[in-house]
């Protein structure tokens, strides 16, 4: 008689929703009252609320509005330090799919289900809520130009396309909070988009709805400030994912005026009878700017080889993450861009 293997059923994946928090007393508890804490596709919805050193009742708020769990930070760590240590929470608690959503009220709790379709569906590992700021009456057309040309340049570096690079309201799955690592200091946005496209995440993009929150950010000092430290972000991160291309760029036009230079200066060496009076200038620009254009390339394979170490060593954070977490994590595990699960 054969017998048939029965396989048990997937059990339905757990929703955190982590929220980071500075002084967000007078809107933290509105946020976490909007959590839909029933979804059907999942198993239970918790809410996670980083406190990055608030000084005001922002804790009290958001254990009366009923958050599941407080993260304590002693003193002000910032957003990126914040939303790294709500991931690693979320995962060591057994989330399969991570929310982030901001204390301000800018986005809107209900649109979380819509937000983690795609990943429900298996059809991505990332899910970025598109605030579509080309109708945002609160946006002034310098904002939403400056926003749409910073989504084009993050769009350029990471390879994805997303119309709102820069939108804090996300979902991730397990897999993609696993292989993710904050390095920056400021912000996660730009540097997680980078590494998603590096890494082979699959990202995708819903419209949301966003409200016009008046008060001053708590991130930044200004646009200009804001705009700096993304930039920064991005370079840093686009050079240690892509360093050949990089520096290959800036080497391209010293390689090319130091060759024009001295080959034309051969050519007269040799139309003149093999000799040359004067051209001192060519010989010393044509040779200091090939010098630093083979420089530069040298630079680029010694960063690459850094690069391969630094893959090494975010497959070695990845298993032992993945090794340290809790709990029985079979939902959602053939996400659309994983490997197979480790034995």
């Amino acid at each position: 008689m054969d017998a048939t293997p029965i396989t048990p059923p997937l059990r339905l994946p757990r929703l955190f929703v982590q929220i980071c928090a500075l002084n967000e007393e007078q809107t933290i508890g509105q946020v976490i009252r909007a959590i839909p804490r029933a979804i059907p596709g999942l198993q239970s919805v918790s809410v996670i609320v980083v406190n990055d050193g608030s000084t005001d009742r922002t804790v009290e708020e958001a254990v009366g509005a009923g958050a599941d769990l407080i993260v304590q930070h002693a003193g002000n760590k910032g957003l990126a330090r914040s939303f790294q240590d709500g991931l690693d929470v979320c995962l060591e608690r057994g989330a399969d799919i991570i929310v982030n959503i901001d204390a301000d009220g800018q986005y809107r709790g209900e649109d979380i289900p819509a937000l983690i379709a795609p990943i429900l569906r298996r059809q991505a590992d990332v899910v970025i809520g598109d605030r579509q700021v080309g109708g945002l009456e609160h946006f002034s057309p310098a904002k939403r130009l400056l926003q749409k040309l910073g989504s084009w340049t993050v769009q350029q570096a990471s390879g994805i396309s997303i119309p709102d690079a820069v939108s804090g309201f996300r979902a991730y799955s397990r897999e993609a909070a696993l292989r993710l690592f904050v390095t920056s200091q400021f912000s996660y946005t730009v540097q997680t988009l980078i590494q998603s496209g590096k890494l082979g995440l699959a990202v995708a993009s819903v419209p949301i709805t966003a409200r016009h929150t008046p008060r001053p950010s708590r991130l930044h000092r200004g646009t200009l400030h804001f705009i700096s430290q993304q930039a920064l972000i991005l370079l840093r991160t686009y050079i240690a994912y892509e360093p050949i291309k990089m520096f290959g760029a800036l080497a391209a036009p010293f390689l090319l005026v130091g060759a024009g230079l001295l080959a034309r200066l051969l050519f007269r060496f040799a139309e003149q009878g093999w000799q040359l009076p004067g051209n001192v200038q060519s010989l010393i620009v044509g040779s200091i700017s090939l010098a630093i254009g083979l420089l530069l390339l040298i630079t680029g394979v010694i960063a690459d080889r850094v690069r391969e170490n630094r893959r090494l060593l975010e497959e070695i954070l990845y298993r032992t993450r993945r090794q340290a977490a809790t709990g029985p994590h079979d939902a959602l595990s053939a996400s659309p861009s994983s490997a197979p699960p480790l034995s």
